[in-house]
Order: C-alpha cells, then structure tokens, then sequence
C-alpha cells in the first residue's frame, strides 16, 4: 500500500514510520507542517528543520508546507496537501497519535473525506511499555523542548535512555506528566533508528529558557556514516 507519514522528526512519527516499513508499505514521503505559530494545537514546531537531515538519513523524500498555524484553520493547509498525495495515488496516512483526541480525530475526518485510510499504529499504547519499546529498538532520542513543571532546563537535550523513562515514570506520579509526553509536555528529534542508513550528529545548539519552558535549538548538525561492527 502506498502511503505518506505526518512528519516531524519526533519520537512518534519517526516510529510511525518504523511501523509503516514494518507493515510492508511503500512509503511515498514524509509530510511536514512547517508552522508559523509556535503554539500550533497540530503541528510539531522546534527544530523542525531538522526534518531535511531525517529524510536523507532513511532515503524518504519530505515536503514541507507552510502553514500560518492558526488553530482549525491549519487543517485546511493539510487536506490540501492530502489532497495533492491523494492524486499520487496515495491510499494511506500514517499518524503517531498516542493519546489526543483532537489531533487523531480531526486527522481522520479528513482522511475519511478523502476516502484514504488512516493509520495510527500506536494508538493508546501503554506510554511507559512505548518509551521503552524505543529505547530497546535502538532509536536514539533527544529533548528539544520542555514546558511542564518537573522538566527542567537540563532536560533539553538529553537522550532518552530506560533511566529516563523510570524519571518520567516518577515525575508522571508526583506531577501528572505523561511518560511519553502526549500531553504537550516536551517535544523530541530522532538522530538514530533502525531505518536510518546514517545518524545525525548535533555539532552545535542553543539553549533558551524562558521562566518555566525551553527550547534546544540546533544550529549545526551532520549526518554519520553507521559502522556495522559485525563486519569485523
């Protein structure tokens, strides 16, 4: 089955992807929605340039569209972008919706009404059995934005490991963030998984924190060639 994946460079949509290929499907591209408004209610907004070194990682082509962001309204940027996949004979959108019903059901009324199946491979997963499926699958994840109480400034930038997860675990228990952060909590950038032919390296970035919230912004970045050791 052909089809595209929503795309941001995050933790969930790079799994979806994981999923697609794992499923079989012919990924056609990565859609990306690049937001002008920082507090987009759909769309991923830091690092989101990263996206470019992503796409050249797994050899999956990404369009970007521009999208002003504003809330309901930024749905129209999307179904015509469906709209354009669909006449490429698309037949499948892959989301990594977890958890909000606001994303994952204004995606499918759009899907439904361009009769394209939507798919949303991880759907109301176990947040900590996920976080942990992503580690033990070998992506390599980093924090690039923060914005709940519990999550500070030395969370930007920091990989996500199984210690991690038991901290969020203890955050999730005394503060109420979600282990996966579904809730809007803090947003991420894959550098490696099991579908990247190569893994990005962040050279250089900027950390700004604002009261409560931050943002790790990469500014110089490379990608890696994968050196498989069992070929010793």
């Amino acid at each position: 089955m052909k089809a595209v994946v929503l795309y941001s460079g995050g933790k969930d949509s790079t799994m979806a992807v994981y999923h697609a290929l794992k499923n079989g499907d012919e990924v056609y591209a990565l859609l990306t929605m690049v937001s002008r408004n920082k507090e987009s209610y759909m769309f991923h907004v830091p690092d989101i340039h990263m996206v470019d070194y992503c796409s050249a990682a797994m050899e999956i082509p990404v369009i970007d569209v521009l999208t002003d962001g504003i809330k309901e309204e930024e749905l129209g940027d999307l179904e015509s972008l469906l709209i354009r996949m669909k006449d490429k004979d698309v037949e499948a959108v892959y989301t990594g919706a977890l958890a909000s019903e606001y994303q994952r059901s204004r995606i499918e009324g759009i899907c439904e009404k361009l009769s394209l199946k939507c798919i949303s491979p991880m759907w109301h997963q176990d947040p900590v059995e996920y976080m942990n499926e992503i580690v033990d699958l070998g992506f390599e994840v980093i924090i690039t934005s923060v914005a709940a109480y519990g999550l500070d400034k030395k969370w930007l930038g920091r990989k996500i490991t199984r210690e991690t997860v038991d901290e969020l675990v203890k955050l999730n228990k005394k503060y109420g963030i979600h282990p996966a952060f579904e809730g809007g909590e803090a947003e991420t950038l894959v550098l490696d998984a099991p579908m990247y032919d190569r893994r990005i390296v962040v050279d250089e970035a900027d950390v700004y924190w604002d009261v409560d919230s931050g943002i790790y912004n990469i500014t110089k970045a490379h990608l890696e060639e994968k050196y498989d050791y069992s070929l010793e």
